[in-house]
């Protein structure tokens, strides 16, 4: 006979081991309006434009000036993103692909106006992006090898590029000293003018893109997406077509469009308007759209992920993974939009404070007023615990006796 000694299961041991640390409540209407009316006193926030909505019920806990137009900065994004989910599908995917051409002084780049290129190769790696920076090399390199380096009267036909792509493709050439000449065609004309493939590359799927723009806040992704839907919508692809595109989208989810004033989609443009009432009600058809609930995984995670991911770590730690929001920055405009989680109850909240002075340490002060409002509303669904010393139980077995 022999004995042997078995480890009893460290996470039963834990979970045995642990001790209620506090009963978590959902924060009540009066609290938060304690909390909310506390915030737009704060003479940092220069007379914000504050919003407090019961996403379960649509009651507005608290309001201060919610129907007077505010510059959105890219707390704007969220309209973006829900007009690409309405007028373009999350599973759609661009591809682009490079053609040596019918005549042997050409190449061909057949495009599809995939807003997730670059032309950093290295970003191109890193992110799984479409590499112009390759495509530019490889056409350089098929043209050179089919005329014995001769690039003399060679043409690198295109279609459907983005005018900074075109740009950096010229730059690329002349700064390498390339007579190489960019010619643009249209769809037809560029599978007529092509001959073998060479090179193709693949987006992640719109859903992936929309995230990234969402939790970076990405400028340029925003607005070829904005003009994307606005294209798909029917109107044209530039700001006079995305600003159609965003009124007939929030017309059609039921939100009064009066003040909206739209000079981008990026949030870039400090002529942009929108209520903080308008953005609180576009949360909520959100929170309750299937299709567009997925934009709420972009969003940035307080204090985890994207232009969050500072926030709340010193200012309320409390509320660290419970808050998914939107920001918003420019110069004197510090924004916030999205959802607090307090216990059981999920709230939709909108602070726009676009009034305030353009010094760091005021914004740095709005942020953290922001932050602690936000965090004596967050509660976690689950009660807390703490773990008591598990060093002796971890250590302990039980013997066995093994025939």
């Amino acid at each position: 006979m022999k004995s042997k000694k078995v480890v009893v299961f460290i996470s039963l041991i834990l979970a045995m081991n642990v001790v209620q640390q506090q009963t978590a409540q959902a924060a009540e209407p009066a609290a938060i309006k304690a909390a909310f009316t506390q915030l737009v006193k704060n003479n940092n926030l220069a007379n914000p434009a504050v919003i407090v909505v019961d996403e379960s019920t649509g009651e507005v806990i608290f309001e201060k000036n919610s129907l007077v137009a505010r510059k959105p900065a890219s707390v704007i994004k969220l309209i973006t993103g829900a007009a690409a989910y309405t007028y373009l599908s999350p599973s759609d995917s661009y591809t682009t692909s490079l053609w040596m051409g019918i005549d042997t002084k050409t190449a061909v780049i057949q495009g599809s106006l995939d807003p997730w290129t670059t032309f950093s190769t290295t970003q191109a790696d890193k992110l799984k992006r479409t590499s112009l920076g390759k495509f530019a090399y490889s056409a350089m390199t098929a043209i050179g090898k089919a005329n014995a380096g001769d690039y003399e009267g060679t043409t690198l036909y295109y279609s459907n590029l983005y005018p900074q792509d075109v740009a950096a493709l010229k730059t690329y050439f002349k700064e390498r000293n390339l007579a190489i000449v960019l010619e643009k065609v249209s769809d037809n004309q560029a599978k007529e003018l092509s001959l073998n493939q060479i090179l193709t590359s693949t987006s992640p799927t719109l859903q992936v893109i929309t995230d990234w723009m969402m939790t970076w806040s990405d400028n340029v992704l925003a607005e070829r997406i904005a003009r994307s839907a606005a294209s798909a919508a029917g109107f044209t692809r530039d700001y006079a077509g995305v600003a159609k595109v965003f009124r007939k989208l929030m017309t059609g989810l039921g939100i009064d469009t009066k003040n909206l004033v739209v000079k981008d989609g990026s949030g870039l443009s400090r002529e942009n308007r929108v209520t903080a009432q308008q953005i609180s009600q576009l949360l909520m058809v959100i929170a309750r759209d299937e299709k567009l609930g997925s934009l709420i995984t972009g969003l940035p995670i307080g204090g985890v992920t994207g232009t969050l991911t500072e926030r709340f770590i010193e200012t309320a730690p409390s509320a660290i993974g419970l808050v998914r929001a939107k920001t918003g920055t420019l110069n004197g405009t510090t924004n916030l939009a999205g959802y607090v989680e307090s216990e059981n109850k999920e709230y939709i909240f909108v602070i726009i404070a676009d009034k305030h002075s353009r010094s760091y340490t005021v914004t740095k002060r709005v942020r953290e007023s922001v932050d602690k409002a936000l965090g004596k509303i967050a509660k976690p669904l689950l009660p807390l615990f703490l773990p008591v010393d598990t060093s002796t139980a971890i250590s302990e077995s039980v013997t066995t006796t093994v025939g």
